[in-house]
């Protein structure tokens, strides 16, 4: 039988709950409400006068081929880190949960990374591919590729992207190997007697029954790729060579700090979170479909 919990005052569910819709209310509700009203506003960089100017933050953007530029930069970027970040996580999960011997040795350092800072991240593999001391770019110049991303743009943007995934893979980890434990054996030794191969019971049984851990992974990691990647791209090219990885939120950051242009800062802000907000919808509207639960 159902167990329900029948709460006899109507005032204490809202009790229970009332802290965390405080910090929602305070560290999510209360800052979007302002960077919407300063999208109407034209502030100076001490925020000692504003001025009403309605829409002209956003038609000064969408006039701005800068930003424009950065839509696709983004829409590539998210796309990398996401598509790149489930593939690799789910490939890895897949031989940790076959490994017998030292199986907790190997699970413990694919999670490690997840410890780590984004700007300590994003340091670790300007290290790597530094152009005069890094050990890769040492190995890469062996085999006669130069690199350098300080200069090469498609080099900077791949950086970013491989230290993106890098810190993503840990998470991703989790929840496919929680995802693949839970699957009945009975049902991967069935499909082995009955003859089918190692590729084949992992298309037919054990992807379609990942298939809401992929759901909510894709999710994740498209919000992941969209925002939290901030302090990789500030540690590692800070935007550059010539706004080349200058992704959305990190033109935020740019025009709301450094050009002190508080108005179009708040004004992209606006439309950084209704982007994430579309995208998240169309996903649960139409990728949902697709899951098996």
């Amino acid at each position: 039988m159902e167990k329900r919990v029948l709460f006899r005052s109507k005032w204490l569910p809202w009790a229970l709950i009332a802290p965390q819709l405080l910090v929602i209310a305070i560290f999510f509700f209360w800052p979007a409400g302002q960077a919407v009203l300063q999208s109407f506003q034209m502030e100076d960089a001490f925020g000692m006068s504003t001025e009403w100017v309605g829409l002209e933050n956003f038609r000064n953007l969408f006039a701005d081929p800068t930003y424009l530029n950065s839509f696709k930069r983004t829409a590539m970027f998210s796309v990398l880190v996401a598509g790149a970040g489930i593939a690799i996580s789910l490939v890895l999960a897949i031989f940790a949960d076959r490994i017998v011997r030292f199986a907790m040795v190997y699970k413990t350092l694919l999670i490690v990374p997840y410890a780590v800072a984004p700007v300590i991240a994003g340091v670790l593999w300007v290290f790597l591919f530094s152009p005069s001391i890094g050990v890769v770019t040492y190995y890469l110049g062996k085999l006669g590729y130069n690199w350098n991303h300080m200069m090469n743009d498609n080099q900077a943007m791949a950086l970013i992207v491989m230290a993106s995934v890098w810190k993503q893979i840990s998470y991703n980890f989790l929840f496919f190997l929680a995802g693949l434990q839970s699957i009945p054996k009975a049902l991967i030794e069935a499909a082995s007697i009955d003859g089918a191969s190692p590729w084949r019971r992992f298309w037919n049984i054990q992807l379609p029954l990942l298939s809401p851990t992929t759901f909510f992974l894709l999710v994740i990691n498209i919000v992941y790729a969209f925002f939290d990647t901030f302090g990789i791209i500030d540690a590692a090219t800070q935007g550059g060579p010539g706004q080349s990885t200058s992704i959305l939120v990190y033109k935020v950051y740019q025009d709301g700090f450094k050009a002190l242009d508080l108005g179009g800062s708040a004004a992209q802000s606006v439309i950084l979170m209704m982007i994430v907000i579309v995208l998240t919808v169309v996903q649960f509207r139409y990728v949902e479909k697709k899951v098996q639960y």
